[in-house]
């Protein structure tokens, strides 16, 4: 049988669907509440990928393909959708991540109040921490939506590829897409400090350009936001610390002591019942943080976070344990999700838990 793309985008919105895989030799299948779920259907040829590749990817994004072996792009149909275009075993493949049509609130996507106060900073770093699809993009979104709302100035945001729109509201919101509207995030972030901003976010700091600038930025009176992928508030400073060369490395950690304001590390857990909800690890700089960063002493952040809790700081494991105990995730996924089973194992036996796979 074929397969016609509007159909299968049909199913993903029906099905509330994060993310719909075309692979050759695979019926299509959608992810449902982090679980797959194959579509009933014969396996796809690959004839069958490259005409639902042609069907939805712009001559642009194509000829990206055939020089860099893959392309990224976002577009709307029955929803908003964010693709990438593989090739594997050489065959084309593609995996389409549903986009939410409308930006949640803070308090929608779990974040503390707390929160809100450092969105306020007239400058400084934020940073949105967790492994590819964990929802550091919905996350972002939300706080761009909030200071949309409550503070006046310009936002400027570089992301690769633009997946939530933002209207201008009480800011003006200037959306850029990399490869599209600028080269790279470097030298949209490098032409954006021409252009008035009070707020920049970079939807990924990959390289040690874009960190050196990113860090410059915060500053210099602008407040900035960026994700890495890493896992935990230390990991993220040591990631950012050791992308730069032996030589500046100490200079580096002053500089990030007194620029960054807090770090949201984040997993993506399967809710009882269906649907997912985020796990957060949040970490605010404080003197004594700050002082960790600039000794090297990195390794004793998530003691800091642990008696931070009137800061609105608390680790992962934390907020995976309430997850479980409040009955919104199992025992189990907040094992699988934790930093220290061990500990984990423990508290959840001590709860009365019931584990079955650990």
């Amino acid at each position: 049988m074929s397969y016609a793309m509007n159909e299968l985008l049909e199913l993903t919105v029906e099905h509330n669907a994060s993310d719909l895989h075309l692979q050759v030799g695979q019926a299509p299948t959608l992810r449902v509440s982090g679980s797959m779920m194959p579509i009933d259907g014969s396996p796809l040829t690959p004839a069958d990928t490259e005409a639902l590749m042609k069907s939805i990817t712009p001559e642009v994004h194509q000829t990206n393909f055939k020089a860099h072996g893959g392309a990224d792009f976002s577009f709307s149909d029955k929803a908003r959708f964010r693709v990438s275009v593989l090739r594997a075993k050489g065959h084309f493949g593609l995996v389409l991540r549903q986009i939410p049509s409308k930006v949640y609130s803070l308090r929608d996507i779990g974040l503390p109040d707390k929160i809100r106060e450092l969105l306020h900073r007239p400058r400084g770093l934020i940073l949105v921490a967790g492994p590819t699809g964990s929802g550091k993009t919905t996350t972002l979104a939300s706080m761009v939506n909030y200071m949309n709302e409550v503070r006046d100035g310009h936002i400027i945001t570089i992301e690769d590829p633009i997946e939530y729109f933002h209207d201008h509201k009480r800011c003006i919101v200037t959306q850029r897409e990399v490869h599209v509207d600028v080269p790279s995030f470097s030298e949209g972030l490098r032409r954006a400090l021409r252009q008035d901003p009070d707020i920049i976010l970079l939807g990924e700091m990959r390289d040690l350009e874009t960190m050196e600038a990113a860090l410059s930025a915060a500053e210099t009176g602008h407040l900035v936001f960026g994700t890495l992928h890493t896992n935990s508030a230390a990991k993220t400073v040591d990631r950012i610390v050791d992308a730069f060369p032996g030589n500046t490395k100490e200079m580096v950690r002053t500089q990030l002591a007194s620029s960054l304001v807090a770090v949201i590390s984040q997993v993506l857990c399967k809710k009882i019942g269906g649907g997912r909800i985020a796990a957060y690890e949040i970490m605010v700089n404080t003197t004594s943080i700050a002082s960790l960063i600039r000794d090297n002493k990195s390794f004793r952040i998530n003691s800091d976070i642990q008696t931070g809790a009137s800061l609105g700081m608390i680790t992962l494991d934390t907020h995976l344990l309430s997850l479980a105990n409040r009955e919104l995730i199992s025992p189990d996924e907040a094992m699988e999700k934790c930093h220290d089973p061990i500990s984990m194992r423990e508290k959840l036996l001590q709860s009365g838990a019931k584990l079955r796979n650990f």
